[in-house]
């Protein structure tokens, strides 16, 4: 298919997909046709209603990731794998794209040998501090590699940051802060921390917020507005706090879907440290007690907590060390004296990079091939 430009490779997560969908909308603004770029994900992922819905044309392909455990699912998840290594690979032939920008995921590795064999250039966009496999896997071939930090094991890697929303890079702290707080009905007067670990959600990092509820009901300094995950959600029923009048203004939400408003009105975050995460953390200036998924891939965000903590924006909390007590006494170091969460913001907006988007198109630029 002639006219195509990018093929824009990967997804299976929010994560994976956000920051290819704002490259895209970086190559449309430098004046290539939507049309011209397409999305290419799994069948799994929330590519099917996200990218269309961004206005991109988008081709799915079979396959899921593989379970660590051999069985007859991940005999099911090889094949699957196979027809979308076969599809990938007539698919980049179809399209012949002039770079192939790869995402990351399960989803991408079929377009990662489709631009091998076909000799596209391919362009990696790394989420994490730490690579995936499916960017090791072309990590050979890549003519570079758009990391959000200096410390991400690629070669040919250049620091571009890791792409946000819109949405997030509107976000002006402390000027918003006050607008924020009454969209969503937080105190003015009030430190507010936000709590939130993912769409479907962390038991222990709930029961230790809860927990911490019930100790600190009596404060009328504090309000702590606790996303607490679809899944989590529906598992207990948000296991309602009871607290006296006057105190702790503490809410429970299943979901929100107001993260810009949210982090504009926090004066401290508890959450995850996933890439999207902490680029969003660092684009707004809030500081953190980050909470590593223990499962995730090569420990990478362990990785990812360990940048904003070298700069001053963040501590890091084991998940097995994670309980009420931790979080008691990480919470009263950060209040016990004035200035700290402004300094731990400050440092966390040093690490911003408004024009990763820009950043990243501008690589595709460079290593397509013309003709």
């Amino acid at each position: 298919m002639a006219g195509t430009f990018a093929c824009i490779a990967g997804g299976g997560t929010a994560g994976h997909l956000l920051p290819g969908i704002a490259v895209a909308d970086a190559l449309v603004e430098g004046g290539r046709p939507p049309a011209s770029i397409h999305f290419i994900g799994g069948v799994h992922g929330p590519e099917a209603t996200t990218v269309p819905a961004a206005g991109y044309p988008l081709t799915m392909l079979p396959g899921r990731g593989i379970p660590r455990k051999m069985s007859g699912a991940s005999l099911r998840a090889t094949l699957g794998i196979v027809r979308g290594v076969v599809s990938g690979i007539a698919l980049v032939r179809r399209l012949h794209p002039q770079v192939v920008i790869v995402l990351g995921g399960y989803a991408a590795v079929p377009c990662v040998i489709g631009a091998i064999l076909g000799r596209v250039p391919m362009v990696i966009m790394e989420q994490n501090a730490r690579a995936g496999a499916a960017n090791r896997l072309a990590r050979p071939f890549a003519k570079a590699a758009a990391v959000p930090f200096a410390e991400t094991d690629l070669r040919r890697a250049v620091v571009t940051g890791n792409p946000v929303r819109p949405e997030i890079l509107a976000v002006h702290r402390p000027a918003d802060t006050p607008a924020a707080r009454q969209r969503l009905d937080l105190p003015l007067d009030r430190i507010v921390v936000a709590v939130f670990s993912g769409s479907l959600g962390s038991r222990r990092i709930n029961q230790a917020v809860r927990g911490l509820a019930q100790r600190w009901g009596s404060r009328s300094d504090l309000a702590i507005h606790h996303v607490v995950g679809a899944r989590e959600w529906d598992a207990d029923d948000a296991e309602s706090v009871e607290l006296p009048a006057g105190g702790l203004v503490y809410r429970q939400v299943r979901y929100e879907d107001r993260m810009p408003d949210l982090l504009a009105a926090a004066d401290v975050a508890v959450c995850r440290a996933g890439g999207s995460t902490v680029a969003e953390l660092a684009q707004v200036g809030l500081g953190a007690i980050l909470v590593p998924l223990p499962i995730a891939t090569r420990d990478h965000q362990t990785a990812n907590a360990e940048v904003l903590v070298r700069a001053g924006a963040a501590v890091r909390v084991p998940d097995a060390d994670f309980d009420t007590n931790r979080l008691e006494n990480e919470l009263k170091t950060l209040l016990a004296e004035e200035g700290t969460l402004a300094a731990m913001a400050n440092a966390a907006h040093v690490l911003a990079h408004p024009d990763a988007a820009a950043r990243v198109a501008a690589l595709a630029e460079e290593h397509a091939r013309h003709g």
